[in-house]
């Protein structure tokens, strides 16, 4: 499933991106090659990052290493804030 995306906020160096998934959908499987932050303000998620298995839920932040591939699939519907450097370049896996 292709996410939901929305700009946000931009600055000079900065990105902010709402993302939102659906209940039991898998966003496709990618990697940064910076670090990045996810915040989830609304339903719940798991983060699937290299063996991980992450249970985000509301008021949950976490910080995406660079070059780690993961993916996120929907607990429930979900929403999340993205918080990136400008220059992120993604990487999608099949």
């Amino acid at each position: 499933m292709k996410p939901n995306v929305k700009l946000l906020a931009q600055g000079p160096e900065f990105t902010a991106k709402r993302m939102r998934g659906k209940e039991t959908y898998f966003l496709p499987k990618h990697a940064a090659d910076v670090e990045s932050i996810i915040f989830i303000h609304e339903g719940e998620c798991i983060l699937f990052m290299d063996t991980e298995e992450i249970h985000l839920k509301p008021g949950d932040a976490y910080i995406i290493p660079p070059n780690v591939k993961h993916q996120f699939k929907g607990i429930t519907d979900f929403a999340g804030i993205h918080f990136m450097p400008k220059n992120i370049n993604f990487k999608f896996y099949t």
